[in-house]
């Protein structure tokens, strides 16, 4: 592994970002970001070569890991080519990267709209969805995140979308979380059927014929990684026939190999009337996301404009890197990867966390997206304050572990390419400093 590094662009970077960079969800006054400069696999480092393991996967999107040579090969020879390219233009590496994406696509999806991330994939599919059907209205969770621009801001769940509600149209109602019930469930049986109740009740209370789409996230990420009860998926879908209603799964965080599978959804019987996706695709390495349509909304757009367009729809650099990662994490069995490791070392690991810390409240999670939910108290779920989890973080980057922190959990969320040695190495270093915060190491 080449760390070369170079004695004060630690200081350098910091003093550029303090003067000149203005971040996201962020107070700017007190904030020190953390100084990278270079990567590879599953590990990130600082100029002055301290090393850090990820489990982040940064906002849960390197899928691949660091510094790829495949994905770095595909975007310099792209480069060498073409750089850039208007959306209106045909370029061999779109119509590849298209056929890639639709290849791992259900029967019945055929064509791509290329955007530059997930909120503006989210934006576009809830256009599509509305064109499509005449109607206005979406539905989606409170325990949700779709993105930082207009309609996808909105149709987010959480309290950003709270001074950010400009956009029209957006109702929320409440999906399945069994350890956290809304619906004084007690079995996973009990969770999906109230909760699809609850559901058809808004669907019927807002106007079924108002409804333009329902907008889930396969696996609610940012929210708490909520692996839905069995069913669930396969009920909302048959709630939005019923009703004439279209249903726009979110995989951005969860597609592309996150959960073991190239969708999440798959497996589930589920098939959705439109696909956003972005982050796993290419890993982050160029921006870029998109809305895997139907062939029934597609054909809407035949003879009809589509009202919408991006400058960089479907930049070259960025279908070069899809293609590359895409081609990779097959020829690499990386997706199978996934899998295994969740099933054989972050799952009974995490397990064995949970019977050793009385802090852990609930472990959840498939491939590697995991979730560890932790509590003051076992028997009441009060989740530990942030004072807590302020402490946690540190602890953990002092052990040089790169985490994923929201709200009261731990999200255990590394690159699909991470070995079982890395994650033994996390799991020690989770349980050092939960041993630590309970007063017993």
């Amino acid at each position: 592994m080449d760390t070369t590094t170079e004695l004060g662009l630690n200081d350098r970077t910091a003093q550029l970002d303090k003067a000149h960079v203005f971040h996201s969800w962020s107070a700017q006054g007190k904030l020190v970001p953390l100084v990278i400069a270079g990567g590879l696999g599953c590990r990130v480092w600082d100029h002055d070569g301290r090393t850090y393991l990820d489990f982040s996967s940064q906002l849960v999107n390197v899928n691949i890991g660091h510094q790829h040579p495949a994905v770095i090969k595909g975007i310099i020879d792209q480069v060498q080519l073409l750089t850039t390219i208007a959306p209106s233009t045909a370029n061999l590496a779109r119509g590849e990267a298209a056929k890639r994406i639709v290849d791992r696509a259900p029967d019945g999806f055929n064509k791509v709209f290329f955007t530059n991330g997930g909120a503006d994939a989210n934006e576009n599919a809830i256009r599509m969805a509305r064109l499509h059907t005449g109607r206005d209205t979406v539905l989606s969770t409170y325990r949700s995140y779709h993105g930082n621009t207009g309609a996808a801001i909105v149709a987010t769940g959480d309290w950003r979308r709270i001074p950010n509600e400009f956009a029209r149209g957006h109702v929320h109602f409440f999906g399945p979380y069994l350890y956290r019930s809304e619906f004084w469930a007690t079995t996973p049986e009990q969770e999906c059927e109230r909760a699809l109740h609850h559901l058809e009740r808004v669907i019927q209370s807002e106007g079924a014929t108002s409804i333009a789409a329902v907008l889930l996230e396969s696996i609610p990420g940012t929210a708490g990684v909520l692996m839905p009860p069995p069913g669930y998926l396969a009920g909302v879908r048959a709630l939005c026939d019923r009703y004439g209603i279209m249903l726009i799964l979110d995989e951005v965080m969860v597609g592309f190999g996150r959960t073991g599978r190239w969708f999440a959804f798959d497996g589930t019987g589920v098939v959705p009337d439109l696909i956003t996706f972005a982050k796993g695709v290419n890993s982050g390495y160029v921006p870029v996301g998109g809305v895997i349509i139907s062939d029934a909304i597609s054909a809407d757009f035949d003879d009809t404009v589509f009202p919408g367009g991006l400058t960089y729809s479907g930049h070259p650099l960025a279908m070069a890197s899809i293609v590359a990662a895409l081609d990779a994490m097959e020829e690499e069995d990386i997706v199978a990867n996934a899998a295994r490791i969740g099933t054989d070392a972050i799952g009974p690991g995490l397990e064995a966390l949970k019977a050793k810390h009385p802090i852990i409240g609930e472990v959840r999670g498939e491939g590697v997206f995991w979730a560890i939910e932790l509590v003051a108290d076992r028997e009441t779920r009060e989740p530990v304050p942030p004072a807590v989890m302020a402490r946690i973080k540190t602890e953990l980057l002092a052990r040089n572990l790169l985490p994923f922190i929201m709200d009261n959990r731990i999200h255990v969320v590394p690159p699909c390419v991470v070995t079982d040695s890395e994650v033994a190495e996390a799991l020690a270093i989770y349980d050092e400093v939960l041993a630590l915060e309970l007063g017993y190491a």
